[in-house]
């Protein structure tokens, strides 16, 4: 999403590092060009305003100060500015002293509000919060039956009248009996999945205000579709004003809208970002942290995020067993090579775990020639060729190649440059392996 945004910021403030001191008109200039990258990407203007009047007072007049330029001190000033528009600092979810903790998810239809929830479900089980899902849209057809089968495939119950017929159509004594059900299974928190509109209207927000009264929840996360760019802005406005939102949890970041959204939600309703949607998958939610998202706009990296993501999808008996069959005699084969290339797809698209290193823009991506189909198609490979096979590659004749190809659709020529970089890749790892340098 912060393609664009972050290749004209960083370019805009590349020309000012290598000034001895930030004259006014060299700050004027730079920052006329900031201005116009910060609207272009959607950020409103009320917000792009006061960000360039706070980066102004403190950049004019900078000195060099030891061996850091003005410029650069430049980038950190708008680096902190981000970071205090985004939100200043992470905002975890408040969790009760007495459980369960009552979690209200909301949103317009399309948003991706369920599956949001089943996303966020399947988080706080990883952080051993025993999570319990509650449907309670029951306007929307086959909306509870949707829940229940993401429910199912994070493991997390879910309540609502198909498992409780008894339960009826009022929605607050629907979602009172699921909170009932849940605190008896001694779950720690209860995420209440709510009926969505394609529009915020009056008779939603009173059915909402009147299910807030009656189970008094300990936060209201609004599901907003990062891809509407300011409208986002405005239904979050809208859902603050009638509900008082604790935060918002930011869909399809991984898709191309222009970030306005991300930079604005907070500045305009004082509702942290808590959560961001960052794929398809299920695993795909990421904690929201402004100087982590600064720090990866002016394409200084995440690296903090990409090792949670690692800790999340990387099964450490997995990891363990190839570690030592890397620096062993034998060496790795394409079993485990399969293995592990499974827990990279695990931790998401690879264009997005490229975008959190330090130094990788999108310019870079391309010239890189990263295609996302490309470890599909490698997978397709190693699964055409036999048990075998994959154990023992050197046993990998033409005719066997041509097999190979045509299982998987690829060209033997693919097959061939796999073969030979997997061979290479080997050497290598063996080698890290005599100087003691191992995986985990």
């Amino acid at each position: 999403m912060f393609d664009a945004l972050s290749d004209r910021l960083t370019a805009a403030l590349q020309k000012l590092t290598d000034r001895g001191v930030l004259t006014d008109d060299a700050v004027k200039e730079g920052l006329r060009e900031i201005r116009r990258v910060l609207l272009e990407a959607d950020v409103s203007y009320e917000l792009t305003r006061t960000f360039m009047e706070r980066v102004r007072e403190k950049a004019v007049g900078l000195d060099k100060v030891k061996a850091v330029s003005p410029g650069q001190q430049l980038v950190k000033i708008v680096h902190d500015e981000l970071i205090a528009l985004l939100g200043e600092k992470q905002s975890p979810l408040a969790i009760a002293s007495v459980p369960p903790t009552v979690i209200l998810i909301v949103g317009l239809q399309g948003s991706g509000k369920t599956t949001t929830a089943a996303k966020l479900a399947a988080r706080l089980k990883r952080e051993q919060k025993a999570p319990y899902l509650v449907a309670a849209d029951v306007y929307r057809p086959a909306a509870e039956e949707q829940l229940a089968q993401l429910g199912e495939k994070v493991g997390v119950p879910v309540f609502g009248r198909r498992t409780e017929p008894g339960a009826g159509d009022d929605v607050p004594s629907l979602v009172k009996a699921g909170i009932e059900v849940a605190a008896k299974a001694r779950s720690r928190t209860v995420l209440v999945d709510t009926a969505g509109r394609l529009q915020i209207d009056e008779e939603m927000m009173a059915e909402l205000e009147r299910l807030k009264a009656a189970v008094e929840p300990h936060e209201i996360l609004l599901v907003a579709d990062g891809m509407t760019g300011q409208d986002a802005v405005r239904i979050a406005e809208g859902f603050h004003n009638s509900l008082g939102i604790t935060g918002v949890i930011l869909t399809k970041l991984d898709g191309d809208a222009r970030g306005g959204a991300a930079l604005s939600i907070y500045g305009v309703t004082g509702a942290p970002i808590k959560y961001i949607g960052t794929g398809e998958g299920l695993q795909a939610l990421d904690v929201f942290d402004p100087e982590r998202m600064a720090g990866r706009i002016l394409q200084r990296g995440d690296v903090v995020g990409l090792v949670e993501r690692a800790e999340a999808a990387v099964k450490a008996d997995e990891a363990e067993r190839l570690a030592k069959k890397v620096t062993s005699k034998k060496g790795m084969d394409l079993e485990d090579f399969l293995v592990a290339m499974r827990q990279i797809q695990r931790m998401g698209p690879l264009e997005s775990l490229l975008g959190m290193l330090p130094g990788v823009n999108a310019k870079a991506l391309k010239q890189a020639k990263v295609d996302p189909k490309g470890m599909k198609h490698i997978e397709a490979i190693v699964l055409s060729m036999t048990p075998a096979e994959r154990r023992r590659p050197e046993i990998l004749n033409g005719s066997r190649r041509v097999r190979i190809a045509k299982g998987s659709g690829r060209t033997v020529q693919e097959v061939n440059r796999l073969v030979k970089q997997f061979g290479q890749m080997k050497k290598m790892m063996k080698h890290m392996g005599k100087f003691g340098i191992g995986l985990s």
